[in-house]
């Protein structure tokens, strides 16, 4: 089974190659497919429409990764951990 986040297709905005997924490239926590933060708008398009029917665990999957990430990024910049949660959660909760 793929990891979440790789039915991407041909979605290229941010200009990464058609039918590349755009997945992180850890522990920069850089999308692979376009450079910039992941997840990036097309990362996060996939996302929402892969968990489309249970968004709870879309924030609960965003939430372990952006644990991750903060471990990881904390370490390569030796500095506090920065908070992660607009990047990988506020886009994600419900709307309405």
């Amino acid at each position: 089974m793929p990891y979440p986040g790789t039915a991407v297709g041909p979605v290229t905005a941010g200009g990464g190659r058609p039918g590349r997924p755009h997945l992180p490239m850890r522990p920069l926590w850089r999308c692979r497919a376009c450079g910039a933060e992941w997840p990036c708008q097309p990362a996060r398009l996939s996302l929402l429409v892969e968990y489309r029917d249970d968004r709870t665990a879309l924030l609960i999957y965003l939430a372990t990764l952006m644990a991750e990430a903060g471990d990881q990024l904390a370490q390569l910049t030796a500095q506090p951990r920065v908070d992660l949660r607009d990047r990988f959660l506020t886009w994600a909760r419900p709307r309405g």
